[in-house]
């Protein structure tokens, strides 16, 4: 069972994430595109999070993910587009914090395994495959999921801004990481 303490930190980590989607992304993409906003984002920083936690704790990590997406469900969406609890919401919440686990699960069936500690180096390059192919996952069951809540016009376009959101949430995610995990190695060495 994953550990209250890494559970808590990957549930947290979504929340924040998702905190500066909601807050510092989603008000300027929905002055752009405000159509497509209640539904996706151009650059959704919380995938970044379910492919990374992921890596780290495979996949155990869909129960914090859920628990992560939920909390911030409560907290960032607007009661006039959406409640936490309603069916609709469970279910995109659910299909987001499996499109991670299936994407490792569906490369490790390919003979590559990517989860952490397999291999002595990080392999961002297949970490951000592993991120394209969850994201293509989670872009296809959102556009399932609110079909009936999105117009057979818009319906490709939402599909591509999850696609786009995700994976570009996903980059900015890793080289913030990339950086921090630089710093700190910097730190370490001169200890």
């Amino acid at each position: 069972m994953i550990q209250l303490q890494s559970f808590s930190i990957i549930a947290a980590c979504y929340v924040l994430a998702h905190g500066l989607t909601a807050l510092v992304i989603t008000p300027v993409q929905s002055h752009y595109f405000p159509e497509i906003t209640g539904f996706a984002s151009l650059a959704y920083l919380p995938h970044g999070v379910r492919v990374l936690a992921t890596w780290l704790v495979a996949r155990k990590a869909f129960f914090p993910l859920y628990l992560g997406a939920f909390v911030s469900e409560l907290l960032f969406t607007p009661d006039e587009f959406s409640h936490a609890t309603d069916p609709i919401i469970l279910l995109s919440i659910a299909v987001g914090a499996v499109s991670a686990v299936l994407a490792f699960e569906l490369i490790c069936l390919f003979g590559r395994n990517l989860y952490a500690g397999r291999t002595p180096r990080v392999h961002w390059r297949w970490l951000l495959l592993a991120g394209t192919v969850a994201s293509l996952i989670n872009s296809i069951g959102q556009s399932i999921v609110f079909s009936g809540r999105i117009g057979l016009g818009d319906s490709i376009i939402v599909l591509v801004t999850y696609a786009i959101g995700d994976i570009i949430g996903l980059v900015i995610s890793t080289l913030i990481l990339m950086l921090v995990f630089r710093w700190i190695r910097l730190l370490t060495q001169r200890d």
